[in-house]
């Protein structure tokens, strides 16, 4: 007789999918998620024809001689009849006897030692794997999956694109199959593959030529006081600091690298500052040249060495400063009757309108009063008197006067008195010396 089989039992589980995809003679039980055998005996009509009886196998079925005791037992469907009607009366059929034959289930086969050996579709290239996929062998079947980096979908191997779900730390480059992790600069790769860890360019290799300080991912330049970050970003150069402002120092700025001092003229020692000038008083340390007969009298810078007053004719000397001019001497009627002789310093380019010198007359007589005028020495016209009182005046200088310079002025005081008709003057002979400089 004829035992026929149909059965293909294999449950295939997709990687990368939700749902399982069951085999023929599978069907997928939702409440499980597991792949159940069909019933191909209830639901296929017909199944065995003739004298066969239909019996239900795992993931397939059989149509076996209904009068043959030796597959009744074992694989008669529980739905068909173990004890079938005796057939009509007739002649009776004379089958040969036969021996009961090993029969492997679906996915197994006879070996040379006659057991039920596993068939390796995959290796017999008897799968139905796409392409794309791989196919893995299992006990009485295979399955058919997706490579590393590559998931399942609509039976097709599709790379996933790791990138997309931010496999890397910083940069990631996809290709098939894997994907590729990189830093940004100043960045270097950990041991995962994946993350990545601040280079400290600072220790690594010191790119700046003075100060270096690290930052993520960067690093920063800085320079020592005195200098300042070029262009680039990495080279200090020093910094002319006397270019800054002419206030930092009274004198002359020098700069230094990275620094800078100041310095003063000769006749002035730098101050405890380091920035003013202080003058040195020759007359007073006694460092001068002058003669015995000489006066030294300092100005802010140097010293000048003064010759004694000696007065002219018709002039006599009445103290070392002074010289009077006699009533009774007909050469003195248009003459001042005293020239006092005073000598003063001032530095140059001193501020203007400034009070510089007073003068006032010693003894006042009644119905008298007096007049104030620069007699001689203003040419330029640096200088006026303004009367600030009967008996005084004061000298102001109304343009600003650089030095060196020796300026000598004729200060007149004239004398009126209405009551005796008498009009007479006395001078001060005023020397003043301006400094070169104006400190």
């Amino acid at each position: 007789r004829i035992l026929t089989a149909f059965t293909l039992a294999v449950c295939l589980s997709s990687p990368g999918k939700a749902q399982q995809q069951c085999t023929n003679g599978f069907d997928l039980d939702r409440a499980s998620g597991q792949c159940l055998d069909i019933d191909e005996c209830r639901t296929i009509p017909e199944a065995c024809r003739g004298d066969m009886v239909c019996v239900n196998q795992n993931g397939g079925y059989l149509c076996v001689p209904r009068t043959n005791p030796v597959y009744r037992s074992p694989y008669l469907s529980p739905y068909s009849n173990p004890y079938p009607p005796p057939p009509a009366p007739g002649p009776v059929p004379n089958y040969p006897t036969v021996t009961r034959p090993l029969i492997c289930r679906f996915g197994f086969q006879l070996d040379e030692n006659n057991q039920c050996a596993d068939i390796d579709e995959c290796a017999s290239d008897s799968h139905q794997c796409n392409p794309t996929q791989i196919c893995i062998n299992t006990e009485g079947g295979y399955t058919c999956s997706c490579t590393e980096g590559y998931w399942l979908l609509e039976g097709q191997c599709l790379d996933i694109d790791e990138c997309r779900y931010g496999y890397c730390q910083q940069l990631c480059a996809n290709v098939p199959g894997s994907y590729s992790c990189t830093c940004n600069p100043g960045f270097t790769l950990n041991d995962d593959g994946r993350s990545c860890q601040d280079v400290n360019e600072c220790t690594s290799e010191n790119p700046c030529t003075q100060t270096c300080v690290n930052t993520y991912g960067s690093f920063l330049c800085r320079c020592e006081p005195g200098y300042e970050l070029e262009a680039d970003g990495v080279n200090c150069s020093d910094m002319d600091e006397c270019s800054f402002s002419e206030f930092l120092c009274q004198h002359e700025c020098v700069n230094a690298p990275g620094s800078y001092y100041c310095t003063c003229p000769l006749g002035y020692n730098l101050l405890d500052d380091s920035r003013s000038c202080q003058d040195i008083n020759e007359c007073e340390i006694r460092n001068f040249t002058c003669t015995s007969q000489q006066t030294c009298f300092n100005i802010p810078g140097e010293y000048k060495c003064l010759d004694p007053v000696r007065c002219e004719e018709p002039y006599l000397q009445i103290n070392e400063n002074r010289c009077m001019c006699p009533a009774e001497n007909p050469g003195c009627r248009d003459q001042p009757f005293t020239i006092l002789y005073r000598v003063m310093d001032m530095v140059s380019g001193r501020s203007v309108p400034s009070d510089i010198f007073q003068m006032q007359a010693t003894t006042r007589y009644p119905g008298a009063y007096y007049i104030f005028q620069i007699k001689s020495g203003n040419e330029g016209r640096e200088f006026y008197m303004r009367q600030t009182g009967p008996i005084s005046a004061t000298l102001v200088m109304t343009r600003p006067v650089k030095g060196p310079r020796t300026i000598e002025l004729d200060l007149e005081m004239i004398t009126v008195n209405t009551v005796i008709n008498f009009r007479g003057s006395s001078v001060i002979r005023l020397r003043i010396f301006v400094s070169q400089y104006s400190f």
